[in-house]
């Protein structure tokens, strides 16, 4: 089911200059009901086809995406403003996960497991779940749909995708890519993956369809209050990947040469529109300023414009409202006696219609309400402190709980930092920053960002239903646990 390029009822606008680019017909609540019936048949197909040949499907779609990778990659920066590289990053990122899939293919392992009766053997199988709902966010439009597709279509599931209304090209582009794939493997069963456009109703048909046996949804804290309890109520599962805070911790003996590059990507990279963003850095007293005037060196020499353009290290902010957001978010922290440098809109007279900013560094002298919000615009708030302790408790004193670095030559706060006792996000790095993740581990975060898990490592199980079995190949029929009824 496409949606037509043209003529339809939902503008597209590129955040470059605010231009139109599209106009997609969208789809009502019965046709996205009528995609989720499709896929539904399409899986109860799949689900029967051995998994390696599954995994054939994904190769194939990997190689178109190492053809399609420069068109691809300049539709991802049209669409979503980011600096070319990063959009030709995410379609990377895309056959990475198309690669590791494919490898996954052929290890779908489950246990073998000791049984206490004589004659039994116990062992556990993965089974294909089902439809998976796909809710992704525009700030990666094509590479979080392909963690959740790519590990999907390997497990045996079907894929229903509602995109982000302000990045529906790029699934537009993805699923011809799929097609392609699909035309030269044979035999793929349709329905196996649909796209569906439209705004908020169109998601909440995901989210309350029985047949959507995992909702993968992506954006902020407040969504995912409403998505999983409705999800849960019809005894759905949910994999929420919800809003982050993240924070950079710089120790007295961290390298500040290492610290100042991995902090000035992470906080004003994608012009501070990723989940993972650095959005307060906890710095030691005795670094602090040295740090802080470094950084702001570097940010008043970022190149801020077109993203298409080269030299181009930041672009704009997706649109009016989110620079509201950091101007609204700026105002607060100054109330709260912090001190701005930044934040400013640049390039209005040449570009009205377009959201461009100077990045923003934050000196607070505490960690306040406004801090303890995420806001998606490149601020970052600076906080002092005067030991580990006290740096890791400002850490984790926030509701999200994604991402998480700590800059430091000392192995005792290192090995600290990502223990039981250290940071409780579901990433903490060492020496690099807080964005950047790679798909061999498992993306995903605590607290607010929802608890699920993406991408590498063992996430595939969240694409798979277990089934404990027990073969009695005696003629006996010994009861667990010693129990008696005879009969």
């Amino acid at each position: 089911m496409q949606a037509a390029a043209s003529g339809g009822d939902l503008t597209v606008v590129s955040p470059i200059d605010g231009a139109r680019i599209g106009s997609l017909r969208t789809h009502s609540a019965q046709d996205a009901a009528a995609a989720i019936g499709r896929a539904h048949d399409g899986f109860k197909a799949w689900r029967t086809v051995p998994a390696p040949r599954r995994g054939e499907l994904v190769r194939l779609f990997g190689d178109e995406l190492r053809a399609g990778k420069e068109t691809l990659g300049q539709l991802v920066a049209i669409e979503t403003g980011k600096i070319l590289s990063e959009g030709q990053g995410e379609v990377q990122e895309m056959i990475d996960i198309c690669d590791f899939a494919l490898g996954l293919s052929r290890q779908l392992y489950g246990l073998t497991i000791a049984s206490e009766r004589p004659g039994h053997r116990m062992m556990e199988t993965w089974h294909p779940l089902g439809v998976v709902g796909v809710i992704s966010a525009f700030n990666f439009p094509a590479a979080v749909w392909a963690w959740n597709f790519a590990l999907a279509i390997v497990c045996g599931d079907s894929v229903v995708w509602k995109p982000s209304e302000k990045t529906p090209l790029t699934a537009l582009g993805c699923q011809a890519l799929f097609e392609r794939a699909a035309r030269k493997f044979g035999d793929v069963p349709a329905g196996l993956s649909e796209v569906v456009i439209g705004e908020r109703h169109i998601g909440e048909v995901l989210v309350d369809d029985h047949r959507v046996a995992l909702l993968s949804a992506t954006g902020s804290s407040r969504m995912g209050r409403e998505v999983g309890p409705r999800v849960a109520a019809r005894f759905g599962r949910s994999l929420l990947e919800l809003g982050g805070n993240n924070a950079v911790i710089v120790a007295s003996s961290a390298d500040l040469d290492l610290a100042v590059r991995g902090i000035v990507f992470a906080a004003a990279g994608t012009c501070g529109q990723r989940c993972t963003t650095t959005r307060r850095l906890i710095v030691h007293s005795s670094v602090k300023d040295a740090l802080v005037a470094r950084l702001k060196k570097a940010y008043a020499g970022l190149p801020v414009g077109n993203p298409l353009a080269s030299g181009v290290l930041v672009g704009p902010l997706i649109d009016g409202r989110s620079f509201e957001a950091m101007q609204s978010a700026l105002r607060s922290a100054k109330e709260e006696g912090g001190a701005v440098t930044g934040g400013e809109r640049l390039l209005q007279e040449e570009l009205p219609d377009a959201y461009y900013v100077r990045p923003a560094i934050v000196e607070m002298p505490a960690q306040t309400e406004t801090v303890k919000r995420e806001t998606f615009a490149p601020i970052l708030y600076v906080l002092t402190c005067d030991s580990f302790e006290e740096a890791l408790a400002l850490q984790n004193d926030v509701p999200q709980g994604l991402s998480s670095s700590i800059f430091s030559n000392d192995v005792r706060e290192t090995e600290a930092f990502i223990a039981a006792g250290g940071s409780d996000c579901g990433i903490a790095n060492v020496n690099i920053g807080t964005s950047g993740a790679e798909i061999g581990g498992a993306f995903g975060g605590e607290k607010e960002t929802g608890g699920g898990r993406e991408s590498g490592s063992d996430s595939w199980k969240s694409y798979m239903r277990r089934a404990t079995n027990t073969i009695n190949h005696s003629r006996d029929l010994p009861l667990a646990q010693g129990v008696r009824f005879d009969v």
